[in-house]
């Protein structure tokens, strides 16, 4: 079979296999329907019920074209008020997506019409912007170019998740009673507690996963009770078939709530291509951090003869992992554990750092300059930004927004409506990668410029859920222009 047929034949990439992924061949031009519902999902062999983001099909998530519009009717069919946010795109601020800001959320049995241009494509997702999207109310959303559908290759799209039996509420509820850390279920005593942080005290990390961890950081606050790839832990992985010899375009989304991984890819190197959707000079390596809301496309060669070959996601700091296996249609696929043997890295800025947009900022004057400083209280679980002054904007003005994390956990900070590209980290000027979502270790400094061309009040906040949710949000304000 010549490889386009073989291609071809694979339509949809890993979609075809997957509920996490629909129809690349689908290039629609009409409204997309998209449905918020319920769905039972197996866990760990027990029955969970989850939400849903599909189109009227039941296919989970959008794959949709670029240029051209974002136009999509979004009805709910849920029974619990909600909304969807479009993470990575940079829609009139009407249309973002937060509730309360300034959109409405959106009734059981009721739909709301989206329409907007789509500039440029990119590896997105959508989600709820409420405690629901612990509960999985999320999906891919991947745009797509002529020159991406020109490009010999295999797609294949993993959404990461971490997954709790226990409600968001009863989750929130622990961290803010129990000194910051919520537990499993069925786990509720200091020693299995004591246990799952390598026998330190809580607030305390393992020195040994990175030379640079600091006593008293604190890498997981949520022990939860699986970790799943496309909906599936380890123990029953999504299997995707691939060509002997092929090329894979990864598309991963880090759609945890509160966990932070490094994607490894094992025995084959991979080169990571773009960030939040948006390209980079090629980095090659075999490991890639990514944080929660973060993005990435890693492109693999395989080897010319039969082979499975496991992309795994590694929890940050722990042992637990997850993931997706590549296998030709003749390999053995090895059954793998949904622990390890050694714990996943501590995420840190040194791939950042090194990372370049093939489409940075047009060099221009700085208009305006922020700094702001991000703090918590891991006993009381409050989180906190501070500001020097209110971050009111102006159309056409250059942005400049200095973060300092001054807590002992890392902060993922996510701004809407637009792409920043990374200028400097801890005191070091660099021309970094655009971005919406980077990461801020404890102790770190970074900062981030845009272009102040999207009117409106666009939330800036950690992308931790919980975090977020106890007040780790502030506004890029355009006031009146908004």
């Amino acid at each position: 079979m010549y490889r386009r047929d073989f291609l071809k034949t694979l339509a949809l990439g890993s979609v075809a296999l997957s509920p996490l992924g629909h129809a690349l061949a689908n290039l629609r031009t009409q409204t997309s329907e998209l449905v918020i519902g319920k769905r039972t999902l197996d866990v760990n062999g027990k029955a969970a019920s989850v939400f849903g983001l599909t189109d009227k099909s039941g296919n989970a998530g959008l794959v949709l074209n670029a240029p051209s519009d974002f136009d999509v009717l979004l009805r709910n069919e849920s029974d619990e008020e909600t909304l969807i946010h479009w993470h990575g795109l940079t829609p009139p601020w009407g249309l973002d997506g937060v509730p309360g800001n300034p959109a409405a959320l959106l009734p059981p049995k009721e739909s709301r019409a989206y329409n907007f241009p789509l500039p440029r494509g990119g590896t997105h997702w959508m989600h709820a912007h409420t405690l629901q999207e612990q509960n999985l109310l999320a999906a891919p959303l991947i745009i797509r170019t002529a020159e991406d559908l020109a490009r010999d290759e295999q797609e294949v799209i993993v959404l990461l998740h971490d997954f709790s039996f226990r409600s968001p509420e009863e989750l929130l509820s622990d961290l803010q009673s129990g000194g910051g850390h919520a537990m499993p279920s069925g786990h509720g005593d200091m020693s299995s507690m004591m246990k799952m942080h390598g026998g330190h005290q809580m607030g305390s990390a393992e020195t040994s996963a990175a030379p640079h961890t600091m006593m008293g950081m604190d890498l997981n606050d949520i022990e939860y009770d699986a970790y799943l790839a496309n909906d599936r832990t380890l123990d029953d992985p999504e299997i995707v078939k691939v060509e002997r010899g092929g090329r894979i375009r990864l598309r991963i989304i880090n759609g945890a709530t509160a966990t932070a991984f490094t994607i490894d890819t094992g025995e084959l190197e991979g080169e990571l291509i773009a960030v939040d959707g948006m390209d980079v000079v090629p980095v090659r390596g075999r490991q890639f951090p990514l944080s929660m809301g973060q993005r990435a496309d890693i492109r693999l060669a395989l080897p010319l003869g039969d082979g499975a070959y496991p992309i795994l996601a590694l929890r940050e700091g722990a042992v637990e992992r997850t993931g997706v296996i590549l296998a030709t249609t003749s390999a053995r696929v090895p059954k793998l554990e949904t622990t390890a043997a050694a714990k996943g890295p501590v995420l840190d800025l040194s791939l950042e750092q090194s990372l370049q947009g093939l489409t940075p900022l047009a060099r221009r004057a700085v208009d305006r300059q922020f700094a702001l400083m991000l703090g918590g209280d891991m006993a009381t679980y409050r989180w906190s930004i501070g500001t020097d002054s209110p971050i009111e904007v102006s159309s056409g003005q250059r942005i400049r927004i200095s973060m300092r994390n001054m807590s002992m956990m890392a902060h993922p900070m996510h701004l809407h409506g637009h792409h920043f590209q990374v200028t400097e980290i801890n005191g070091k000027n660099i021309s970094g990668a655009m971005r919406d979502t980077v990461m801020l270790p404890p102790m770190a400094q970074v900062s981030i410029e845009f272009d102040a061309d999207n009117p409106g009040r666009w939330p800036l906040h950690c992308h931790h859920l919980y975090h977020m949710a106890t007040g780790m949000m502030t506004f890029v304000d355009y006031g009146q222009q908004g």
